[in-house]
């Protein structure tokens, strides 16, 4: 039998209705509205109008990503296929993926093997057109900001401090910055401006964490999109409210905010809502997602993006803080050969048994787990994803080294074998969601400076010795907190390769300083953007991009989609 992709395998699978999927979700018909056979959108009502008790809360996250993969997604979906094995009512919340990636590097980004959601091509492309509709409500408040000074500027508005950026959802270094309103003065006032990739608009941000139609039109209307002219102590803030646009905003949102359902191979219902990244925002699927699947399962197991550092930090410090969400477990994915790695190993002789390397790379998985049960206080696993090179001396190092911290390790084999191969992830997790947990927060909000909570998250999630503000950054958090803003939670924009703010240095540094060069308030959202490193908020396409691989021929049949 020849190796199949993970597509072949998506497009051979038989996949159930989304009626019979609503059903086993115990989703009642008058709040399914269908996207053809194998979609559909859940309105947010039933949040509303359910009382049903909420079910338990699994995270999984992983260690920094390398390029030998370490598979978050795969092992999400293969765990919950793996509880529904042992008998459990269980749901997944995932986020939508974004098409700069899918063509850019990854090619995919809906699991894989016999760990997947489907249908894959739809999720991965256009899906129910969510993107599209928040890049339009974007691109809406960026026109009607030239055009407000266009007619006259009676905000006053300063065309130098507008913050609000026009943004695509595609990988395309060449829009980080423009000059546009060029051609004569019928086209408007020429100014600098420039793109943001859809994931990194806060248009994205406040989707995904606000509670219902209300909610997000008053975090449309928090909006800041710049300051008016005048001397630094007379500018004041423009909101979208200033420009009564988020009533408009919120009707292109409308269908957008409602989760989308799905399945994962195995019939397991799964929601797939929202798609910030994690790198340069918050990296986490919608609050209404995972709200709904806690009242629609006994088990809802959801993911947040990158490493640990960025995606559960956010999920744990900024999701669960601002929807009072409560996690029960923690699984941190890991691979045998990104381990090897981080330990110095060339990607080409990551095959080969190495256990010097792998003590070196372990540090960053251990880093990780000291994080999830010393700071936030919550139970943990870590899952090894299985690559048939993994040799016993290895694992068996690994599963030594994680016990030392009072965490077992479970061996995930979910993308050869689907649930099978996670039902003894799924046992350790089952074991874990009954202990007692002291989740707590890795800072607080209130009583603490922009720069103190920035430190706490410098020393004790990174391994820091300090953040350094540079003056810019300096003079952006002193005007942060006289607008009132010193409480927010902070959401740092940094490299998903590295703890540190150098995406070069791997493992588990210490020491070292974290340099944030730009602060920056998401009022809608309600947290502050702390820019770190050289980190873009559009990203480039690789010198080999994934698009060179994906076709569709006569029958409408896509291939390289992973």
């Amino acid at each position: 039998m020849g190796f199949k992709s993970d597509i072949e395998i998506a497009q051979e699978c038989e996949m159930r209705p989304i009626t019979e999927i609503a059903t086993k979700a115990g989703i009642d018909d008058k709040y399914l509205e269908q996207y053809g056979k194998y979609k559909a959108k859940i309105d947010y009502n039933l949040l509303k109008e359910s009382d049903a008790p909420n079910g338990k809360l699994i995270l999984v996250t992983a260690i920094n990503p390398t390029p030998a993969g370490e598979g978050k997604t795969t092992t999400t979906v293969g765990l919950a296929d793996g509880m529904q094995k042992l008998g459990k009512k269980v749901m997944v919340a995932l986020r939508e993926p974004s098409l700069g990636p899918v063509f850019g590097v990854k090619g995919g980004a809906a699991g894989g093997g016999y760990a997947q959601v489907v249908p894959m091509e739809d999720i991965n492309l256009h899906f129910t057109g969510d993107f599209h509709a928040i890049g339009a409500a974007n691109n809406l408040l960026a026109a009607m900001i030239d055009n407000h000074i266009f007619q006259g500027n009676a905000l006053n508005i300063d065309p130098r401090k507008i913050t609000w950026r026009r943004c695509v959802d595609m990988n395309d270094r060449q829009l980080r910055n423009v000059v546009d309103g060029l051609g004569g003065k019928t086209n408007g006032m020429p100014r600098e401006d420039g793109y943001d990739i859809t994931v990194a608009s806060e248009i994205m941000a406040v989707l995904c964490l606000a509670s219902d139609i209300l909610d997000l039109k008053k975090r449309l209307a928090r909006i800041i999109i710049g300051y008016t002219y005048g001397k630094v102590a007379e500018q004041k803030p423009v909101t979208a409210g200033d420009l009564h646009a988020e009533g408009a905003m919120a009707a292109l949102l409308k269908d957008a905010l409602k989760p989308n359902l799905v399945q994962t191979l195995e019939g397991v219902p799964a929601i797939v809502h929202g798609g910030p990244f994690a790198n340069i925002a918050h990296g986490c699927n919608s609050v209404t997602a995972t709200k709904m699947a806690l009242k629609l399962s006994d088990y809802t197991i959801t993911e947040a993006g990158f490493g640990a550092d960025l995606g559960a930090e956010k999920f744990l410090d900024i999701k669960c803080r601002m929807a009072g969400l409560r996690p029960n477990a923690v699984v941190v994915v890991a691979t045998v050969r990104a381990l090897k790695y981080n330990g110095g190993v060339p990607k080409a002789d990551l095959n080969n048994e190495n256990l010097e390397a792998l003590e070196k790379g372990l540090p960053n998985l251990l880093k990780h787990v000291s994080n999830i049960t010393n700071v936030y206080k919550l139970p943990c696993v870590v899952a090894i994803n299985a690559f048939p090179t993994d040799t016993k001396a290895e694992l068996d190092l690994v599963e030594a080294k994680c016990k030392e911290l009072g965490v077992n390790v479970a061996l995930s084999e979910v993308w050869a074998k689907g649930g099978e191969g996670g039902v003894k992830l799924a046992e350790e997790v089952l074991r874990l969601v009954e202990q007692p947990n002291d989740f707590t927060f890795s800072y607080e909000l209130e009583g603490t400076s922009i720069e103190d909570k920035l430190n706490a998250i410098v020393q004790k999630i990174y391994g820091g010795s300090k953040v350094v503000l540079t003056a810019n950054a300096q003079k952006q958090a002193k005007e942060l907190e006289a607008l009132g803003f010193g409480n927010c939670p902070i959401c740092v924009a940094k490299t998903q390769y590295s703890l540190t703010d150098d995406q070069t240095k791997l493992g588990a540094p210490t020491g070292f300083e974290v340099t944030v060069r730009n602060l920056k308030i998401s009022a809608g959202a309600g947290f502050i953007v702390a820019l770190t490193g050289e980190i873009m908020t559009m990203p480039g396409l690789p010198k080999v991009p994934a698009a060179e691989r994906i076709d569709v021929d006569e029958t409408g049949k896509i291939t390289g989609l992973f």
